[in-house]
C-alpha cells in the first residue's frame, strides 16, 4: 500500500470543510456491484461520478467495518478493516483514490463509544473472567441483589431496556445502545491507544476527515457505587437538562473533552490537517464545546434536523445555531435527514406533534402524506438549507426527492429497535431503503440482483434515470442550487431582513445574493433582484407557499 500520510490527494485549503456539502452515503443502500443485494464498496466507486456531478465536496461513508449488523453497521468487530460482504481494503483504496481524481473528500465513520460483542478483545473478556485485564476495556461489574441478579445501575438502553446484560459467569457489561455493542472502558489507557492507532490508519489511507459517532458518551463516572439516574424513563434529552452540565453519569460528562483535544494533535499533524465532526446529542452551549478548533472542530446541528416547518421557529434555531457555532470559532452545521431519521420529504409535511413512531406503526397511513406536497416542502426546505452559512449535510437519496418508506412489512424490517423494544418501535429501516438508479430492473438499478430491503414500486419515479437532465426535476435542482452555491457564497455571515412578511424567512448573504423562503400558507411579494433559482415556479411573479427563491441583486 502506498503510504498517503504526506501526500496531499486533495484540496489544500485546510478549512475546505467550513462551507462544504457532505453527502452521507450509508453503505449497504447505495449501489450494489456484485449481485447479493447488499450495497459495497466497488458500488459506490462505480457511482462516485455521481457525486461529482451533483457538486457536493465531500462524502461521508457511514461504517463498512466488519459487522454482524445488529445496529445496521454500528456493532464493529474491527475498526481497521472493511466488512467481507461490503469489499477489502484494497477496494476502499481504490474507492479514495477515485473521489480524490474526482475532486470530492472523503470522510469516514469512527465508532469509539463501543465495539461489536464479536470484537477479539469482547471476547477475550468473556474467556478472561472477572477482574481481568481484558475485562477493564469494557465496563464490567457485579450485580445488585442477594445474588447479583439485579442490574448494578438503573441506566436504560437508547434502544429499550436495561443498559445492563449479564454474561455466563454473573458479572453484568454495559451496552448503551444495543446489547451486542458493549461500551468500551475509556479510563483504560489501551482504550485510548488503540483509538489514536485507528485515526492513524485512516488518515494513513488518504482519508479526509472523521465523523464521530456517539461522541457525548465515551467517559462515564465509573467510581464506586455507581449512581442511578432516579429517573430511568427521561430520555436523553430530558436526563441531560435535568442535571448540571457535564455531571450526567455517562453522557457529555466534562472530561470527553480531554480525548478530542488529544485526536486533534493527531489530526493536525497531516498536511491538509484532517477535519472531524461530533455526532453530540447535547444542547447547543454544550455543542459548541465539541467544535472548538484545539477538538473535533465542528459538531452536528441537531435542534435544525428537529425543527418544524414554522418560520419563527426555524428563524430562531438558525440565529441560536449560528452564534453558538461562531463562538466555538466553527462553521454552523445543517441537515435535514440522516440514516436515523424519518426523511424529511414525508416529515415536514406531517402535522405538528405527529408521533412518528406510531406513523411509522400505522405503515404511514395514519395520518397519510400527500407526496407531492411533501415533495414541494423538501424542496424548498433544502434551497433554504443551502442558502445557510457554514456546512450542509445530504443524505443519500434526498436529491431524487424520496420519501420515507413507512410501510416496510414487518417480516422484512433489521433495525433492532424492533426487536428490543418487543416490536413498540418500529426503528430505522424506512430511510434505509437501497436507492432507486433506473426506473426498471430488480432493484432500480441499485444492483443486478436484489435488494436487502424491499424497494416500493413508486420508487421507479424517483429514480435517477427518471429525473437526469428533467428540467424542474429534484435532481437538477440540487445540481443547480450546488452549482449556484459554489458561485455565490462569500464569508459565513447572513443578515435578516427587518421587513419579512409574517411566515417569510428573508435574509442577505455576502456578495449580494439573498434568500426567501415562504412557509405561510399565501403567496407573498417577491422582492426585487433577478430571479437565480426558485424551488417551484412563481405565481404570477410571486413566491407561493412551500417555495424558496434566490434572488441576485
Amino acid at each position: 500500500m502506498t503510504d498517503r500520510s504526506t501526500l496531499d490527494l486533495s484540496s489544500r485549503d485546510p478549512d475546505w470543510w467550513r462551507q462544504a456539502v457532505v453527502y452521507q452515503i450509508y453503505p449497504r443502500s447505495f449501489a450494489d456491484a456484485d449481485g447479493d443485494g447488499l450495497g459495497d464498496l466497488r458500488g459506490i466507486t462505480r457511482r462516485l461520478t455521481h457525486l461529482a456531478g451533483l457538486g457536493v465536496d465531500a462524502l461521508w461513508l457511514s461504517p463498512f467495518y466488519p459487522s454482524e449488523l445488529a445496529d445496521g453497521g454500528y456493532d464493529v468487530a474491527d475498526p481497521r478493516g472493511v466488512d467481507p460482504r461490503l469489499g477489502t481494503l484494497d477496494d476502499f483504496d481504490d474507492l479514495v483514490a477515485e473521489a480524490h481524481r474526482l475532486g470530492l473528500k472523503v470522510i469516514v465513520d469512527i465508532v469509539p463509544n463501543h465495539s461489536s460483542h464479536r470484537h477479539a478483545w469482547f471476547q477475550e473478556a468473556l474467556y478472561a473472567g472477572p477482574g481481568s485485564a481484558a475485562r477493564d476495556r469494557y465496563v464490567f461489574r457485579d450485580g445488585r441483589g442477594e445474588h447479583g441478579e439485579l442490574p448494578p445501575t438503573d441506566w436504560q438502553s437508547v434502544f429499550g431496556g436495561s443498559a445492563w446484560k449479564r454474561v455466563p459467569d454473573g458479572q453484568w457489561y454495559l451496552h448503551l445502545f444495543a446489547p451486542e455493542q458493549p461500551d468500551l472502558n475509556w479510563e483504560n489507557q489501551e482504550v485510548r491507544a488503540d483509538y489514536r492507532t485507528t485515526l492513524r490508519f485512516w488518515s494513513d489511507r488518504g482519508v479526509d476527515g472523521f465523523r464521530i459517532d456517539v461522541a457525548h458518551a465515551l467517559v462515564k463516572d465509573l467510581s464506586e457505587p455507581l449512581r442511578d439516574l432516579g429517573r430511568p424513563e427521561l430520555s436523553r434529552e430530558e436526563a441531560l437538562t435535568a442535571l448540571p452540565p457535564g455531571t450526567h453519569p455517562f453522557y457529555d460528562r466534562d472530561d470527553v473533552h480531554e480525548i478530542y483535544r488529544d485526536w486533534r494533535k493527531i489530526l493536525d499533524a497531516y498536511r491538509p490537517p484532517r477535519m472531524a465532526v461530533a455526532e453530540a446529542w447535547v444542547p447547543g452551549a454544550r455543542r459548541a464545546l465539541y467544535a472548538r478548533p484545539d477538538e473535533l472542530g465542528q459538531a452536528f446541528n441537531f435542534e435544525y434536523l428537529q425543527a418544524g416547518w414554522d418560520a419563527e421557529e426555524l428563524r430562531q434555531v438558525i440565529t441560536d445555531s449560528l452564534a453558538t457555532a461562531r463562538a466555538a470559532g466553527a462553521s454552523a452545521t445543517w441537515v435535514l435527514s440522516n440514516h436515523d431519521v424519518v426523511r424529511h420529504a414525508s416529515r415536514l409535511t406531517l402535522p405538528p406533534g405527529t408521533d412518528l413512531n406510531a406513523w411509522l406503526l400505522s405503515g404511514g397511513h395514519a395520518p397519510a402524506v400527500d407526496e407531492a406536497a411533501g415533495l414541494r416542502r423538501a424542496r424548498a426546505a433544502t434551497l433554504l438549507m443551502l442558502a445557510l452559512p457554514g456546512s450542509a449535510y445530504v443524505y443519500q437519496g434526498e436529491e431524487l426527492g424520496l420519501p420515507e418508506v413507512a410501510d416496510l412489512p414487518t417480516e422484512v424490517l433489521q433495525d433492532p429497535i424492533w426487536e428490543q423494544t418487543g416490536h413498540v418501535r418500529k426503528g430505522r429501516d424506512g430511510c434505509r431503503v437501497p436507492l432507486p438508479w433506473t426506473t426498471s430492473g430488480p432493484s432500480y438499478g441499485f444492483g443486478p440482483g436484489g435488494a436487502w430491503l424491499p424497494q416500493p414500486p413508486g420508487f421507479a419515479a424517483y429514480a435517477v434515470e427518471a429525473q437526469d437532465g428533467v428540467e424542474g426535476s429534484t435532481l437538477e435542482l440540487y445540481r443547480t442550487a450546488l452549482r449556484l452555491r459554489r458561485k455565490l457564497l462569500d464569508g459565513e455571515e447572513l443578515t435578516w431582513a427587518a421587513d419579512a412578511p409574517d411566515g417569510v424567512l428573508r435574509f442577505d448573504r455576502g456578495g449580494g445574493w439573498r434568500c426567501v423562503a415562504n412557509l405561510s400558507g399565501a403567496a407573498v411579494e417577491l422582492p426585487a433582484g433577478e430571479v437565480l433559482l426558485s424551488s417551484a415556479p412563481l405565481e404570477d411573479g410571486r413566491v407561493g407557499p412551500d417555495t424558496t427563491v434566490w434572488l441576485g441583486r
